[in-house]
C-alpha cells in the first residue's frame, strides 16, 4: 500500500477538470473478434476507505497469498512484466483462471471449490474488517464497482471490490464474496472488430447449498450469505457469471467514467483562494520593493558625500555583514542543490501529465518519470550546489560534490529500506523487491551520481555569483529581534500561507496515496504546485526584508527555513488525517503511515526551503546593488 506515495507519493481534462482526453503515447487499442479471449489479470489486494468509514490498514496483499486460498489456474501461477513504477506503486500482477471470451455471455461458471482451514477462515476474516479489495485488470482497464457521489450525483467507476462485507449486520461477523456478476461493455464500429471499454463487477456473498451445488441467484432475497467459521474447514464454491453490453463509449475515452474527480468545486474553491492569496502577497512584495525600499534607496544615494556623515538606519546598517559567510554553507549547498532537483523533476513531471504522456493505462508511468527524471537531473543538483557553495564562501568542493550526490540519497533510502522491512515482517506484497532496490542502486550511482559529480564541475567552472558589497571585517552584533522573527516563529508563521493555499488538493493528494483513491486531477494539481511555488517565494522575501531591517543579517538559513515551514504544516495536517480518516490498529500500519508522511513533509521541505533561499538571494542581490556604499 505504501508504494503508492512514491513517491505517490507521492503528480487536464476540458483543460482542468476532467482527464478524458486523448493519451499521447497510451496503451494501443487491442482489438478482439467475436468468441476471442479476454485476458483477466489479478493485482494486489489494497485496503480502501468504506462509506462513512476509516482506513484501517496500510498493507496490501498478493492475491495469490495462500492463506487466501483463492482459485489458481490451471497452468499455473505467472507473474506479468511491470514497469519499476508499477512495482513501487505496489502492483503485483499475476494472471488468473478467469475465462472471458468476447461477447460470449456466461451463467454460473464454476472456478473452483475452495477449502479454508480455521487459520486461513480467520486470516481472511481479518482482511475483510480492514476493507480490503480485490483488483483485476482486463485489457488495462481495472474491475469496479459503480458508485454514485454523495455530493455530485454523479455515476461513476470505483476502482477494485469488497473481498467480503462487514457492515451493519456484519460487524462482528463477516462474510465473503465469493460470486462475481461481471458486466463487460465492448464498442465496435464494423461488428468485426471489439474493444473493451468498460469493466463492472458486483460481489455476492453465497453460501453453498444444503445439496452440495453451487448457488448462484442473486436475486433471492433470503439466499444465506457466506461465513467463514474459524474453528472448523471451510468449503465452498468461486463461482461468476459474464455479461456482456454494447457501449457508445469510443476506446480514446474509456477512462472518463473511471476518473472522476470528487467534489470539482472545491478544487476551484482552493484554486481561486490560492490565487487571491498569491495576489495579495505580490501586491505586498511590490509596495515593499517598490515604494519603501525605493524610497529609502533614493534617501541612501542622495546623501552628499561632502556632508557630515550621517548614520545609516534600516536595512543599510547591516551592509557589510549581509553576505558574511553563513554557519555551515556546505550544507545549506547541498540541500539547495537537492531541493532545485526535486523541484524540477516534479515541474517537468506535472509537464508529461498535462500533455497526456501519462496516461492511466499506463501502469504506474507516473512513478516511473518521476524516477527518471530525478535519476538524469542529477545535474541540475550538482550546478545549483556548487554556484551556492562558491558564492556562501566554500572552498572544500570536493566534500561539497559528494555529499550533494550522497546525502540525501542515502538518507531517504535508509528510510524506506527500513518501512520495506516492516512490510515484509507483515507479510505485504508491497515490499519492494530486492532486483527493484538494486536497480534504484545501480540508477542512483551509475547515472544520478555522475551527473551530479559533472554538474558540480561546470558550476565550478562558473564561479560565485558576485555580490554587490563588501563583507567586514569585525561582525556587527545582532539586536534581540521581535518575537515573530525568531526562527521557529518565523518558520511557523511563513509556512501558513503556502500550506494555505494547497491544503485541499493535499487532502486528495493523500487520499490517493493511502486510500487507493485514483488522483488525476494533474490540471488542479499543476496550478496549485505555481501557486505554492511563488506564494513561498514571496513569504521568503518579506520575511528576509523584515530581517534584515531588525538588522538581523544571518537571513540565508532563516529565509530556507521559512520557505520549507509549509513542511510543519504538512505533518500536523497529516496528523489530523490520521485523526479523522484512519483507524491503523496495528503498529505496522502506524509506523508505515508515519514514516511516508514523514518523507512527503521532508522533500516539500527540501522544495519549498530551495525555492524561499533562492528568492531570497536575488532579493537580496537586487536590494543592495541598487544603493552606494561610502
Amino acid at each position: 500500500m505504501g508504494r503508492r506515495l512514491a513517491a505517490k507519493a507521492l503528480l487536464l481534462g476540458a483543460l482542468f477538470s476532467s482527464a478524458s482526453a486523448f493519451y499521447l503515447p497510451g496503451a494501443a487499442p487491442k482489438d478482439y473478434a467475436l468468441g476471442e479471449q479476454v485476458p483477466v489479470y489479478v493485482n494486489a489486494l489494497t485496503p480502501v476507505i468504506a462509506a462513512n468509514a476509516k482506513l484501517k490498514s496500510m498493507m496490501n496483499y498478493d492475491y495469490y497469498n495462500p492463506q487466501f486460498h483463492f482459485c489458481t489456474p490451471e497452468e499455473g501461477v505467472k507473474k506479468q512484466s511491470e514497469s519499476l513504477g508499477s512495482i513501487l506503486f505496489g502492483d503485483r500482477i499475476f494472471n488468473s483462471p478467469y475465462k472471458i471470451y468476447m461477447g460470449k455471455n456466461s451463467s454460473c461458471t464454476i472456478l473452483c471449490k475452495s477449502v479454508v482451514p480455521p487459520p486461513g477462515a480467520r486470516f481472511i476474516n481479518e482482511r475483510i474488517l480492514e476493507d480490503q479489495a480485490i483488483n483485476w485488470l482486463v485489457d488495462g482497464l481495472p474491475a469496479s464497482e459503480l458508485k454514485q457521489d454523495p455530493k455530485s450525483g454523479d455515476i461513476f467507476y470505483d476502482m477494485g471490490f469488497n473481498l467480503g462485507n462487514d457492515d451493519d449486520e456484519y460487524a462482528e461477523k463477516p462474510i465473503l464474496n465469493n460470486h462475481y456478476d461481471i458486466k463487460m461493455e465492448y464498442h465496435t464500429k464494423d461488428e468485426k472488430n471489439f474493444r473493451v471499454v468498460g469493466v463492472l463487477v458486483w460481489p455476492f456473498s453465497l453460501a453453498t447449498q444444503a445439496s452440495g451445488k453451487p448457488n448462484c441467484d442473486t436475486t433471492a432475497a433470503n439466499s444465506p450469505p457466506l461465513y467463514l467459521s474459524e474453528d472448523k474447514t471451510n468449503e465452498f464454491f468461486y463461482t461468476y457469471t459474464v455479461t456482456w453490453s454494447r457501449s457508445e463509449t469510443p476506446w480514446a475515452t474509456r477512462w472518463d467514467n473511471y476518473l472522476h474527480i470528487f467534489d470539482p468545486k472545491i478544487h476551484w474553491f482552493s484554486l481561486v483562494n490560492s490565487i487571491v492569496i498569491v495576489v495579495f502577497l505580490c501586491v505586498m512584495v511590490s509596495m515593499i520593493l517598490l515604494r519603501t525600499v525605493s524610497r529609502d534607496i533614493s534617501r541612501y544615494n542622495a546623501i552628499d558625500l561632502s556632508e557630515d556623515i550621517q548614520e545609516d538606519y534600516g536595512w543599510k546598517l547591516v551592509h557589510g555583514e549581509v553576505f558574511r559567510q553563513p554557519w555551515n554553507p556546505g550544507l545549506l549547498a547541498v540541500l539547495s542543490g537537492n531541493g532545485a532537483q526535486l523541484a524540477v523533476m516534479v515541474g517537468i513531471t506535472l509537464v508529461f501529465a498535462l500533455l497526456g504522456f501519462l496516461s492511466p493505462s499506463n501502469r504506474g508511468s507516473l512513478a516511473t518519470v518521476m524516477m527518471v527524471c530525478w535519476t538524469f537531473f542529477g545535474f541540475v543538483s550538482g550546478y545549483i550546489s556548487s554556484r551556492v557553495y562558491l558564492s556562501l564562501g566554500g572552498t572544500d568542493k570536493r566534500n561539497a560534490a559528494f555529499f550533494t550526490a550522497t546525502l540525501l540519497p542515502t538518507f531517504v533510502f535508509i528510510i524506506v529500506f527500513l518501512l520495506d522491512l516492516f512490510l515484509v515482517f507483515g507479510g505485504s506484497s508491497g515490499a519492494v523487491p530486492f532486483g527493484t532496490m538494486l536497480l534504484i542502486v545501480v540508477l542512483w550511482f551509475g547515472i544520478n551520481a555522475p551527473l551530479t559529480a559533472i554538474g558540480f564541475f561546470v558550476g565550478s567552472r562558473h564561479g560565485a555569483v558576485s555580490n554587490p558589497v563588501s563583507v567586514n571585517q569585525i561582525p556587527r552584533q545582532i539586536p534581540p529581534p521581535p518575537k515573530y522573527l525568531r526562527p521557529w516563529a518565523a518558520t511557523l508563521i511563513g509556512g501558513i500561507l503556502p500550506f494555505g493555499a494547497a491544503f485541499v488538493e493535499l487532502y486528495f493528494v493523500l487520499s490517493s496515496l493511502f486510500a487507493s483513491r485514483a488522483y488525476y486531477a494533474f490540471g488542479f494539481l499543476a496550478l496549485t504546485a505555481g501557486v505554492v511555488a511563488l506564494t513561498t517565494a514571496t513569504v521568503s522575501i518579506l520575511f528576509t526584508y523584515f530581517m534584515l531591517c531588525a538588522e538581523e543579517y544571518r537571513w540565508q538559513w532563516r529565509s530556507f527555513f521559512v520557505g520549507g515551514g509549509s513542511s510543519a504544516w504538512i505533518l500536523l495536517y497529516g496528523l489530523f488525517y490520521w485523526a479523522s480518516r484512519l483507524s491503523l490498529d496495528s503498529m505496522t500500519s502506524a509506523i508505515l503511515y508515519i514514516g511516508y508522511l514523514f518523507l512527503i513533509a521532508l522533500l516539500n521541505f527540501l522544495v519549498t526551503g530551495t525555492i524561499g533561499f533562492l528568492a531570497s538571494y536575488w532579493a537580496v542581490r537586487r536590494l543592495y546593488s541598487a544603493i552606494r556604499i561610502d
